[in-house]
């Protein structure tokens, strides 16, 4: 049977072990279950001949190249021989390398160049265990958990702060697909990721311990917790036992106010089957329609019911975030976070006044008016229309004639007196030559011959 080790070589800087005549001696890399660590002297490592398989991580400086391994006979490896060699596989990450060796030589020591981060050393990862807080078996929705857990190396946790930084726990439900609860079909929820550096909910830093919390804002139902670390050094992997989550122990209900003078009445229910109501504490904040928040404290009381009195700002949107700490029954103390419950006050309608009697146009009255108001408008409108349409054709004219013509403008106009008085005038003058051609003249549009002859008197 093949014995696989991991080991991590954490870089290391002129880290020196010396005999009693100061020569250097190179560790052999084992695992006993005892000592799980040693120093890297000059970046070299000897591997024991009995190793068939051993994985190397090999942290170096954000962003440098791959670091290159020189085996005992001179040869090297590099991280692009992966690809043909069967016996090599190599992850070049931003700030380390991950390499296995199938088979690797024996009787000398192997040496690493490269960006080797300083004061590290060589960690021989045995029997890989992740440990883990179970959780509660009572839960309901809205509730925040908190959860812990180790990750193990032959049973004692791993206290080298390189291997730490890239390793992260994870936290998810899956759904039972229990066809009798509302996550029917949900699949999986991805709720929380943890590491190990004192941040968020981590108590400390490099404790060898995760922690955090997460909120269940998920459908309620069964659901299986599954808590995980993959990477590519180690994949370990914990199925818990199926638990219900519930809804929410806390049935609201609003009163509405029904004058202006009084305060809407929020209620809140506690279910008594699954908390205990004397130690449940409630703490929010009230949002008006005005954009005036409130916050407000409601204490623990032996009853099932709170009441919490919301100012009345006439019609508008109220919401009530709810933040609710106790005791289930089971003992154990939770904190949770409960919808925010809103309601909405419809704006009033406005009265309309009443209407005289007097001044109500009956339809037969509106039947006969509204012709004559529709034909006296039509006309007046036509008259504007082709009066306005007149004028400006006849300044459209005069312009033409006077600007781009250049004629002058004279009015002829034939008036009927003028006419006959011309016509009696030639009457006049006609006789007076008809006078004339009597005495001694013809008029010789007759043809005649005028006679100037004298007469014998």
């Amino acid at each position: 049977m093949k014995t696989m080790y991991f080991l991590t070589a954490l870089c290391a800087a002129s880290l020196f072990t010396g005999n009693a005549y100061g020569v250097k001696q190179v560790e052999v890399l084992k695992r006993d279950g005892h000592q799980n660590e040693i120093p890297l002297l000059d970046n070299r490592f000897r591997i024991d001949s009995k190793i068939d398989e051993i994985t190397l991580l090999f942290f170096r400086k954000s962003g440098a190249p791959a670091v290159i391994l020189v085996r005992p006979d001179g040869s090297k490896y590099f991280a692009a021989d992966s690809v043909k060699n069967p016996n090599l596989e190599w992850f070049d990450e931003l700030s380390y390398d991950l390499v296995t060796i199938k088979k690797p030589m024996a009787g000398g020591p192997w040496q690493v160049i490269g960006s080797i981060l300083p004061d590290s050393r060589i960690v021989v990862l045995g029997e890989i265990s992740l440990e883990a807080e179970p959780l509660p078996s009572m839960l309901f929705r809205g509730e925040t958990i908190k959860i812990t857990g180790k990750i193990l190396n032959d049973g004692e946790p791993i206290n080298t702060n390189l291997f730490r930084d890239v390793v992260s726990l994870n936290v998810d439900f899956v759904s039972t697909n229990n066809e009798n609860f509302a996550n029917f079909g949900a699949g999986i929820q991805e709720v929380a990721e943890f590491k190990d550096d004192g941040r968020g909910f981590d108590e400390r830093p490099k404790d060898g311990v995760f922690t955090g919390e997460f909120t269940l804002d998920f459908p309620a139902g069964e659901w299986t917790p599954e808590l995980y670390v993959a990477t590519p050094l180690l994949q370990r992997r914990i199925v818990q036992n199926t638990i219900e989550v519930h809804e929410p122990p806390f049935v609201t209900e609003i009163a509405l106010a029904e004058q202006d003078t009084d305060e809407h009445l929020l209620t809140i229910n506690i279910d008594s089957s699954i908390v205990k109501p004397e130690t449940v504490i409630i703490q929010g904040k009230i949002y008006y329609p005005n954009n005036e928040e409130q916050m407000f404290t409601i204490d623990a009381a032996a009853k099932d019911l709170r009441q919490l009195s919301v100012k009345n700002y006439d019609w508008g949107r109220y919401s009530v975030e709810l933040s609710v700490f106790g005791t289930n029954i089971n003992g154990r103390e939770f904190m949770a976070t409960l919808p925010t419950y809103k309601f909405e006050i419809e704006r009033p309608i406005e009265a309309v006044p009443e209407i005289d009697p007097a001044t109500i146009i009956t339809p037969d009255e509106m039947i006969e008016n509204e012709p004559v108001e529709e034909k006296m408008a039509t006309s007046t409108i036509i008259s504007l229309i082709v009066g306005c349409n007149t004028l400006i054709l006849l300044l459209g004219w005069l312009l033409i004639r006077i600007f781009v013509q250049k004629k002058p403008i004279k009015f002829k106009v034939k008036l009927p007196f003028l006419k006959k008085k011309k016509t009696s005038e030639g009457d006049v003058a006609d006789t007076e030559k008809n006078q004339v051609g009597k005495n001694g003249s013809k008029n010789d549009r007759s043809g005649e011959i005028l006679n100037l002859s004298m007469t014998d008197d």
